[in-house]
């Protein structure tokens, strides 16, 4: 294959339909994945965060494609995962689309002293490094050690569901 000839993109299977399907109807939390890069900070959006131990602190997400901001966050040596809320609705829809404003003042990102982008009005900012990935079709599954966590505070949850933003109510007193 030249290197002007592209692969075609997957088609997916009935059964990967039929995965899409089951999981737009099944809500999930919304985090923005940031890093430092030697261009600049990288970010995107995830909805595939999940915890899985406690001892050592790790956590699991995956990423499509590994070029763009995903490439860029799976290359560098720390990440920080921040959980947000419903009032960043706007910014999660802003790291998911390319070309989009991203690490602007007016969105309130700072530094942390280690370097990575840091959203302090997120509900908890947990930062990390890479343990394990693993390739699956075109995505990167990536297991995470936790070396930090910032607790922020909550606001109205944040979920992904049927490929769009919802806010949940907050019961927290």
């Amino acid at each position: 294959m030249s290197s002007q000839q592209h692969p075609a993109a997957p088609v997916p299977s009935e059964v990967g339909e039929g995965l899409k399907a089951a999981f737009r109807a099944h809500p999930a939390g919304v985090a923005i994945i940031t890093a430092m890069t030697p261009a600049g900070p990288v970010g995107l959006t995830a909805s595939s965060v999940a915890s899985v131990a406690v001892d050592p602190a790790a956590i699991v997400f995956s990423v499509t494609r590994a070029t763009g901001s995903a490439g860029s966050i799976l290359s560098a040596d720390t990440f920080v995962v921040h959980l947000i809320d419903d009032e960043h609705s706007a910014l999660a829809q802003s790291f998911a689309v390319s070309g989009a404003d991203r690490f602007t003042p007016e969105q309130g990102w700072s530094s942390l002293p280690t370097g990575e982008p840091y959203l302090a009005e997120a509900r908890a900012a947990m930062r990390g490094h890479t343990m394990s990935t693993v390739a699956v079709g075109s995505s990167t599954v990536v297991v995470a050690e936790i070396d930090e966590v910032l607790l922020g505070r909550p606001g109205r949850p944040l979920v992904y569901l049927d490929r769009r933003f919802h806010s949940l109510p907050n019961d927290q007193h």
